[in-house]
C-alpha cells in the first residue's frame, strides 16, 4: 500500500511535468566532448583557478545558449576545461567554446521589453520607452559589409540609427541572432531576455576594465559594483560619459555587452573622468558579484587550444543504449530464473520485489532529470544493473535466514519474524557498505563515473525501502496462505527440502516418549535425540 502510493504519487508528478523518461547522457543521446586547455595570451605565467574558474562560466553561458540541456563544463587539473554538449558537432562546438570572451562597451540608443504584447511603454528608471530622435520605420534590407575592425571613437559616437535599423528593431525579437560586429550597430536581449536593445558601434571595449569589485559601501545599504579603467579606457569612458549623461533614456545609457548579450545598462547621471565608475541598482549580493565577474572576464587575458575532441554520433548512443538495456534484461532474468529455481514459489517475492523497484528507480531517473538536470549514462546504467543484484543478495539473506530459524526447530511463521530481525541488520550493513561506496565514489570520481556512483546510490536506497515496507509486509502475508505458510514443496519452504518435520514446520509439538531411564526425547531438526535434561 505504501509503495503504492508512493509510485502513484511520482507518476502524478511526471504528468504534471509531461515527462515519462529519463534524460540521457553525452553517451547515449549522441554529442561532442572538448577538452581546451587555457594559457595568458603572453603565453607566459601559470593561470589561476579563479581565472579559469571565471573561463568555465563564460564557457558555461555560451554552451546553455545553445538550448540543448545536460551540458556539462567542468574545470579539470588546473589548466583544462572539458565541455560536453549532446547533439552538437565537434566543429560547431569548438567554434563556440575555443574564442576568447568579447566584452564591449555600447551606447544605447533604443530599448523595449520583451513581452507577447511588447508595448512601447515606460521601462525601469524611465519615463517612456524613448525613442531616437528622427527614426522613420523602412522595409528591412541587407546590411552593408563590416570591416571587423573597432572605430576610432568619435566615429563610434557620432553613429545615428538609419531608418533601416529602426525597421528590424521592431520586427526583432530575443530568438533571432543578429551580427555582432565591432563597427555596426547591435540588435539584441539582455541575458533574461526581458528586454532588447538596439545598440550602437563599439565605444570601448571589455580589455580597458582594469579591475572590478562589487560590495555594499560604508554608510550605505545597497550593493554598487566598482570598475576601473586604465589609461585608454579612462580617457574613453570619459568621453562617452560627457556626451550621455544630459540624454534622455535610453540615450544615456551604456550597455556592458558580453557575447553579444546586455548584460547591463546603467544610465550616465555624472561625468566621469577619472577612469573609476560606479554602478548602482537593485543588486542583490550575487547580482552584483555576478557584473563584477562579467567585467573582469573582459580583462582576462585568456586563450584556449583544443586539446581532445570526441564525438559520439546518436546512432552509437542508440546502440549504446540498447546494448545496455538488454544486458539489464538478461541480469534480471537470470535473477529471476535463480528465484524461481533455487526458492520455488518464493520467487513472486523476488519478481514483485523488482518490479517495484524498477518502477520507483524509472520514475525517481526521470524526475531527478526534470529537477535537478540527471542525465542517465552508460555508467548509470551499469551502476543500475549492479543494483538488481544488491536487491537480490537482500533478498538471499532474508530467505536463508528464515531457512535457518526453521532448522533451529521454530515454526515456520514464528520463522518468517524471527528470520527478518536477525536478517534485517546485515541487509542494513551490507546496503550502507554498498551507500558508502557510492558517497565516496561520487565524491572523488569525475566525468561519466559520477553517474555511476549516484545510480548505484540511488538504487541502494530504493532497495532498503523496498525490502523494509515491502518485501518483508509481503513475506508476512504469503506466510499466513495455505500455500506459503503450511510449506507446499513447490513454496520454497517445504520441510523436506530444509530437512525438518512437518509438524516441527507447522509448530504442532508432539509428546515425546520416555527412554527406559525414565528421560523424555525431543526432536531437533526433525530427529529424534536423547535429551540429558530432566523434563
Amino acid at each position: 500500500m505504501i509503495f503504492t502510493l508512493i509510485a502513484a504519487a511520482l507518476y502524478g508528478l511526471m504528468a504534471l511535468a509531461n515527462t515519462w523518461k529519463p534524460r540521457l547522457g553525452l553517451d547515449l543521446a549522441g554529442g561532442s566532448t572538448i577538452t581546451l586547455t587555457a594559457s595568458n595570451t603572453n603565453g607566459q605565467g601559470s593561470i589561476s583557478p579563479e581565472n579559469l574558474e571565471q573561463a568555465r562560466m563564460i564557457i558555461q553561458q555560451r554552451v546553455d545558449g545553445l538550448g540543448v540541456g545536460e551540458s556539462s563544463v567542468a574545470t579539470q587539473g588546473g589548466s583544462h576545461i572539458v565541455v560536453s554538449v549532446p547533439n552538437v558537432g565537434s566543429d560547431d562546438l569548438t567554434k563556440m567554446v575555443g574564442q576568447t570572451a568579447q566584452l564591449m562597451f555600447r551606447n544605447v540608443y533604443q530599448m523595449a521589453p520583451v513581452t507577447p504584447y511588447a508595448q512601447p511603454s515606460a521601462t525601469p528608471g524611465a519615463s517612456a520607452t524613448p525613442t531616437a530622435p528622427g527614426l522613420p520605420t523602412a522595409p528591412a534590407k541587407a546590411r552593408g559589409k563590416s570591416t571587423g575592425e573597432l572605430l576610432d571613437l568619435k566615429t563610434a559616437m557620432a553613429f545615428q540609427p538609419t531608418a533601416e535599423d529602426a525597421a528590424d528593431f521592431e520586427k526583432f525579437d530575443c530568438k533571432q541572432e543578429y551580427p555582432d560586429n565591432p563597427d555596426q550597430p547591435l540588435m539584441t536581449c539582455d541575458r533574461e531576455g526581458t528586454a532588447k536593445y538596439l545598440l550602437g558601434p563599439v565605444v570601448i571595449e571589455g580589455k580597458h576594465v582594469k579591475e572590478a569589485s562589487s560590495g555594499v559601501p560604508q554608510g550605505d545599504l545597497q550593493t554598487v559594483v566598482n570598475l576601473t579603467f586604465d589609461d585608454k579606457g579612462k580617457k574613453d569612458f570619459g568621453t562617452v560619459t560627457t556626451a550621455l549623461v544630459n540624454k534622455q533614456q535610453p540615450l544615456n545609457q551604456n550597455a556592458i555587452v558580453l557575447d553579444s548579450k546586455v548584460v547591463s545598462a546603467p544610465a550616465i547621471q555624472s561625468a566621469i573622468l577619472n577612469g573609476q565608475a560606479r554602478i548602482s541598482g537593485s543588486f542583490t549580493q550575487k547580482t552584483g558579484q555576478d557584473l563584477a565577474n562579467v567585467l573582469n572576464y573582459g580583462a582576462l587575458p585568456l586563450k584556449f587550444d583544443v586539446s581532445e575532441v570526441q564525438t559520439v554520433s546518436p546512432t552509437l548512443g542508440g546502440e549504446q543504449l540498447r546494448a545496455g538495456i538488454i544486458a539489464g534484461l538478461v541480469g534480471l532474468a537470470l535473477v529471476v530464473a535463480y528465484s524461481f529455481l533455487y526458492y520455488r514459489g518464493l520467487g513472486i517475492i523476488v519478481v514483485g520485489s523488482l518490479v517495484i523497484a524498477t518502477v520507483i528507480t524509472w520514475a525517481t531517473m526521470t524526475l531527478l532529470g526534470t529537477s535537478m538536470g540527471f542525465a542517465l549514462n552508460l555508467p548509470g546504467i551499469a551502476g543500475a544493473i549492479m543494483a538488481i543484484g544488491v536487491t537480490a543478495d537482500s533478498f538471499i539473506i532474508y530467505f536463508e535466514r528464515i531457512r535457518d530459524e526453521i532448522r533451529d526447530g521454530r515454526s515456520l511463521r514464528t520463522a518468517i519474524e524471527t528470520g527478518w530481525k536477525k536478517a534485517r541488520g546485515t541487509i542494513v550493513i551490507a546496503d550502507g557498505v554498498s551507500l558508502l561506496s557510492a558517497v565516496v565514489l561520487f565524491v572523488l570520481a569525475v566525468g561519466a563515473v559520477k553517474g555511476f556512483a549516484f545510480t548505484l546510490g540511488l538504487t541502494t536506497l530504493i532497495d532498503m525501502a523496498i525490502v523494509f515496507w515491502f518485501t518483508k509486509p509481503l513475506m508476512s502475508l504469503l506466510g499466513r496462505t495455505k500455500f506459503f505458510g503450511e510449506g507446499h514443496k513447490w513454496s520454497g519452504l517445504d520441510a523436506e527440502h530444509m530437512g525438518v518435520s512437518r509438524n516441527s514446520l507447522l509448530g504442532i509439538r508432539t509428546r515425546t516418549p520416555r527412554t527406559s531411564d525414565g528421560r523424555r526425547t525431543r526432536t531437533r531438526r526433525g530427529q529424534v535425540a536423547t535429551s540429558t535434561e530432566e523434563a
